[in-house]
């Protein structure tokens, strides 16, 4: 064989193996690719089950069972036929240290406490008040963890949105380096550009470095609230629905407010009844002789105790208590009002943010548009590196505001939903 074909044969076989090994190389480098991609990922659980999870650990919520209990023995307590528990008397008398004549006195008696007029009445209409009181508690203690929910999540939601968008700015950034890097080795390019381009690479590496401290500490916040550390989410989350004209239910911190007035108002008449102690029946027996060799006679005793009234002291709770009643309406006024401005505050940014997302998505679609044309231009050396940079930063500023936009607008849904007094769905 001559000596050239030997030599060829010896080069095709070395591109053969360098080709298969190349090859292998791609093909082991892209399995875990291909396994990532097949994992589905991993999405967060809803809004709805981290308020659940929230709620469950707030002192509120444990202590509600407890609030229950005690307001059902107040009932109980006002079914009653007395105020307060029948007491047991015993007394003995006798001469057996003085003189020792043999005088012996035994009583026995039981005595009733009696309900004033109207008293009765009242506890149990004030015990009904607190019964409903202690559920609109809770009502409005849900509210306020929705609220901190809220807030927690939608802002653990922008930080996710600034992480991509950062993530995606830093690849662009990098390939413009690459680029003109291989440009400036080839001599097309001055080393000054490709420092600029090098330089915009490391700013966006730092921007996303703070995006990923950003998320981090919203996470946190997360785990924080719920006592779940959910993972990052596969796409954007599902926005609340928005409000339709049957959420029309009762404010919680209004109906907070309302029972709080009815149990302050209630407790008031029942002070005005409750204007002195409680009388008292006494039925008691006592058998007793004079002197020693005297039959042992009895006697039954009916006695009733009735107090003087209490003065000053009795006004003072009456006044109190209507204090406290004429505050919780004034509070119930001015939560109203505060309230309805509110809720027109949150409509009215709802279709703000509407807008602002259509003119953002409108804008980030334009820009996408002229970056693509600037970076076939940049490719054929028709724009200089400056004008390919600015163009790529007004791009990615495009994407960031209609991204944010987006968050935004269901944030804006929820917190119309939080002030219409409306639990995460």
């Amino acid at each position: 064989m001559h000596p050239r074909t030997r030599t060829t044969n010896r080069v095709r076989r070395a591109l053969l193996a360098a080709l298969l090994a190349a090859a292998a190389a791609s093909a082991s480098a892209q399995a875990p690719d291909a396994a990532a991609a097949a994992t589905p990922p991993v999405s967060p659980p809803p809004l709805k089950d981290l308020f659940d999870a929230a709620w469950s650990r707030q002192p509120e919520a444990r202590a509600l069972q407890a609030r229950r209990d005690a307001v059902q023995a107040r009932r109980r307590a006002a079914d009653a036929w007395t105020p307060e528990p029948p007491a047991f008397e015993a007394r003995h008398q006798t001469d057996r240290l003085t003189r020792n004549d043999g005088a012996r006195e035994l009583e026995v008696g039981m005595a009733v406490p009696l309900w004033l007029p109207g008293e009765r009445q009242g506890s149990a209409a004030l015990a009904d008040a607190e019964a409903v009181a202690a559920e609109s508690r809770a009502g409005a203690a849900r509210l306020r963890v929705a609220a901190a929910v809220r807030d927690a999540w939608w802002a653990w939601q922008r930080a996710g949105v600034e992480l991509e968008l950062a993530r995606g700015q830093l690849d662009s950034a990098r390939r413009i380096a690459a680029d003109v890097a291989r440009r400036a080795q080839a001599g097309d390019m001055a080393r000054a550009d490709q420092h600029q381009a090098e330089g915009a690479a490391a700013a966006a590496e730092a921007a996303v470095a703070l995006a990923e401290a950003s998320l981090a500490a919203a996470h946190r916040q997360i785990e924080v609230l719920s006592g779940i550390a959910p993972p990052r989410p596969a796409t954007a989350p599902a926005s609340e629905p928005e409000p339709t004209g049957t959420d029309s239910a009762v404010h919680p911190v209004l109906a907070e407010l309302q029972d709080r007035w009815d149990v302050a108002e209630r407790a008031a008449a029942l002070a005005a009844t409750q204007s002195r102690a409680h009388p008292e029946l006494t039925l008691a027996t006592t058998r007793d002789r004079g002197a020693s060799g005297e039959r042992y006679g009895q006697t039954v005793t009916l006695a009733l105790r009735i107090p003087f009234g209490d003065g000053p002291r009795h006004d003072g709770r009456v006044a109190s208590a209507r204090a406290d009643a004429l505050e919780a309406q004034a509070q119930l006024e001015l939560d109203r009002m505060r309230l309805q401005a509110e809720r027109d505050a949150a409509r009215a940014r709802v279709g703000a943010a509407r807008t602002q997302r259509a003119a953002a998505e409108r804008r980030a679609a334009l820009a996408r548009e002229t970056r693509g044309f600037f970076e076939k231009s940049f490719r054929l050396g028709e724009t200089d590196l400056p004008t390919r940079l600015r163009i790529e930063a007004e791009a990615a500023e495009a994407e960031r505001q209609a991204a944010r936009s987006r968050i935004e607008l269901a944030a804006a849904v929820s917190a119309w939903r939080q002030a219409l007094g409306l639990l995460p769905q």
